[in-house]
């Protein structure tokens, strides 16, 4: 197991990202460090050194105050986008936000056309754009449970057969298979997290 520096947080060994807070593990830190106090000797990932480094120093610098969870993620996002962590920013669409809970106001940004809602599982080797493993302790939400598309500008969701069931703005369950449209501001409830559809513009 390799213990992240940051929170603390056990990952599997060859994790190159926390599970938890998203900050780069072992190699990939020291990798990601080297890149931005500019050892390379130039731009990182068409990034300017200086832009990452500032980056790396919000996200990493201690607060006077406690950081919110939506703090966190928000800051941990901006360094890997100014480092090419996790590709660039402009790259994201759409994002889902979680309303309720312990996790309320964690973000998931959307930038496939096409992006997988569930539970992440090693063994059974799902890994989904939107895991919400970690903000799912009654695990409602099933491995596989539904599926965001976006084909010429519209998006659409779709539940993939799931045991508790996908609901749009509270209304019927939806049919697996069937793809619903999604709008801007839409609640989508999976198992029993809610979560907030928003595009991005």
């Amino acid at each position: 197991m390799t213990t992240c520096e940051r929170c603390k947080t056990e990952n599997l060994d060859g994790s190159q990202y926390c599970d938890e807070c998203g900050a780069p593990l072992g190699a990939a830190a020291r990798g990601k460090k080297s890149s931005l106090t500019g050892d390379t000797g130039g731009e990182t990932n068409g990034k300017k050194p200086e832009a990452a480094a500032s980056a790396l120093a919000a996200a990493s610098a201690p607060e006077a105050e406690p950081q919110s969870e939506a703090t966190k993620v928000a800051k941990v996002a901006a360094f890997a986008a100014a480092s090419g962590a996790i590709g660039s920013i402009e790259a994201m669409h759409a994002k889902l936000v979680i309303e309720r809970g312990r996790s309320a106001g964690k973000q998931f940004p959307l930038s496939d056309d096409e992006s997988q809602i569930g539970r992440w599982d090693a063994d059974g080797g799902i890994f989904p754009d939107v895991d919400l493993d970690a903000d799912d302790p009654e695990a409602k939400v099933s491995r596989r449970h539904a599926r965001i598309i976006r084909r010429n500008g519209q998006y659409y969701i779709e539940d993939l057969g799931s045991t508790n069931g996908t609901f749009i703005n509270r209304g019927r369950r939806l049919l697996p298979g069937d793809r619903h449209p999604l709008r801007d501001g839409d609640e989508i409830i999976v198992g029993k997290t809610f979560l907030r559809f928003h595009i991005v513009k």
